[in-house]
């Protein structure tokens, strides 16, 4: 699989398309909060000539759903999620308040996807593995095929997802980080919800947050 992302909204989030062989493609966690944000991906779409098949969350966090609502009426797919991520997700009117961002909520995710449950896309499986402790319910995809994870805001280059908001855990994060990634091949390139991209063997060697 192809892998192409935007950065959108006042909190830098990642925005990725996971690309099929024959032109189907995934969205995961859509940021964009405006009409330019809009059209960019649109008009992304439209050039590369791909279909948009599937919506996914990876958490309910508001910096990762800005865009459901848009994404929803110009393509009629609607987000699915672990059901773990409900309380977020619903408590995102809330926090859209108060950080004073624009937010349209679109229908209700559907609360479906598992872990160890296999997508497909183009007869390509991405594995989904649960990694909380940023948020309830925090899926990571896994291609490896392609060797590539978008991890959502679980591991960044030389970092971790927060764990200060409701539902964190810092203790769990690690602990999955180390079972559900880090046991990974060191060459697997992570995708994180913010900043470049990193592999598992630079994080294994020089993640402050994850040596010992």
């Amino acid at each position: 699989m192809d892998i192409h992302f935007f950065t959108f909204n006042p909190f830098s989030e990642n925005t990725y398309l996971i690309v099929g062989q024959q032109g189907s493609c995934l969205v995961i966690d859509p940021g964009m909060m405006d009409s330019q944000e809009n059209e960019a991906f649109d008009q992304f779409i439209s050039e590369k000539s791909l279909t948009l098949t599937g919506l996914i969350l990876t958490h309910g966090h508001i910096d990762h759903v800005l865009g459901v609502k848009h994404i929803e009426e110009m393509y009629s797919l609607r987000a699915r999620a672990h059901k773990d991520s409900k309380p977020v997700y619903e408590a995102c009117p809330r926090v859209a308040q108060m950080y004073g961002v624009p937010y349209f909520p679109g229908s209700d995710p559907l609360y479906d996807l598992k872990e160890g449950e296999d997508l497909n896309l183009d007869g390509e499986s991405i594995e989904l593995r649960l990694v909380p402790g940023h948020a309830p319910g925090h899926l990571v995809l896994v291609d490896h095929e392609s060797k590539q994870v978008v991890a959502g805001d679980t591991l960044f280059a030389q970092s971790i997802g927060r764990t200060d908001l409701p539902g964190g855990n810092h203790d769990l994060l690690l602990q999955k980080i180390k079972e559900e990634l880090f046991t990974l091949g060191d060459d697997y390139e992570v995708w994180p919800g913010h900043g470049p991209s990193t592999t598992i063997g630079q994080e294994k060697a020089h993640n402050p947050f994850l040596q010992g």
